[in-house]
């Protein structure tokens, strides 16, 4: 397989396009689109991770995806949403790439 290109998560801009892949509530290699909403946003007192916040429809299933710029390059992991039921209520947040590697 080939591999994917990594981007610079720190050149997104709010408004940007991005795309998620996933396998949301079982059903694999499902793609949700949407944009950044926010950088660098800390989750209180849980960790100092800075996350990328987007509007992309993540779901059960699509943490640990990538998540892509416009150029196809992957800039985040999808790895969690604020949600009061479990699901997808439009606020979604990546760990950008460079922080996810550096691990």
């Amino acid at each position: 397989f080939p591999a994917l290109k990594i981007g610079d998560a720190s050149k997104l801009k709010v408004g940007e396009p991005v795309l998620a892949i996933g396998s949301p509530f079982g059903f694999d290699y499902s793609a949700s689109a949407g944009i950044v909403s926010a950088k660098s946003r800390t989750m209180s007192r849980e960790t100092a991770v800075p996350f990328i916040q987007t509007d992309v429809a993540l779901n059960p299933g699509n943490s640990g995806g990538p998540l892509f710029n416009q150029r196809g390059e992957v800039v985040g992991i999808n790895s969690r949403i604020f949600s009061g039921t479990g699901g997808y209520m439009g606020l979604s947040f990546s760990i950008p790439i460079d922080v996810a590697m550096d691990v």
